[in-house]
């Protein structure tokens, strides 16, 4: 736990050493701002809550968060500096869960930095605060969920591009399992267990039911296993390429 917690906080410091960490943040706000109080209509709903808000965050997420992963492996692989990490006193598991835990910390970082928004449905009306705390406890799970999905998918290429590409593609079928036309092409001839068994798979379905209020342990549960198999194929993935 002390390997990862430094190498945690060496990574961590590294987002805010270069200019890409604060442009994150700032297209990460613009976006919240003006697809919140524009294009969902927050004002003219006329109601104190945050649904406007959080409803975008699984799109946004979708393209957001490939561009922050894309650089994890990807960067370390093309500029040959992996085999430096890799002699240093870490194993493979401590270095991938570091690097993947920096990114989900400035990720929340970002994320916290929305309470205005929080504030001012407070200042308007009286929302119900356990909702949209839940909701952001499920918008962090979601960032991690697409955070580890772009992690393992950038170590599989030195290119970023490439590594931002597969990110998004692989998310966005994770997005598409809970779509009605995607269960009504399975339901004529799958059975209804296993066409349970699709849509569960869905960020949205699991997402949409945190943002009810209602944190469910499934819920975390899916979330939680998501990112474990994912940061395990990931050390496996850093395990086979560390030498290309």
């Amino acid at each position: 736990m002390k390997n990862t917690w430094i190498l945690f906080k060496r990574e961590l410091r590294g987002y805010f050493a270069t200019p890409v960490a604060y442009v994150f943040i700032v297209i990460f706000l613009m976006l919240v701002g003006i697809l919140t109080f524009n294009q969902a209509g927050f004002y003219e709903r006329g109601q104190a809550d945050l649904m406007p808000f959080f409803t975008w965050h699984p799109w946004m997420y979708l393209f957001l968060i490939p561009a922050l992963s894309m650089r994890m492996w990807a960067e370390e692989r093309k500029q040959g500096t992996i085999e430096l990490l890799m002699t240093l006193p870490v194993s493979i598991g401590q270095a991938v869960t570091a690097k993947f835990l920096a990114a989900w910390a400035f990720a929340g970082i970002a994320l916290l930095l929305t309470f205005p928004t929080w504030l001012t449905v407070n200042y308007l009306g009286e929302p119900d605060n356990g909702v949209i705390v839940a909701s952001y406890v499920g918008s962090f799970l979601m960032a991690g969920g697409y955070l580890a999905i772009g992690a393992c998918v950038s170590a599989l290429t030195k290119n970023q591009v490439i590594a931002f590409v597969i990110s998004v593609m692989l998310c966005f079928l994770f997005i598409l399992a809970g779509f009605p036309t995607v269960l009504d092409f399975f339901s004529s001839w799958t059975s209804p267990r296993i066409l349970e068994t699709i849509a569960s798979f869905s960020f949205l379905t699991h997402f949409n039911a945190i943002t009810r209020g209602v944190i469910d342990a499934r819920d975390l549960v899916f979330f939680a296993s998501l990112i474990v198999c994912f940061l395990f194929a990931n050390a496996v993935l850093v395990e086979l390429k560390k030498a290309d």
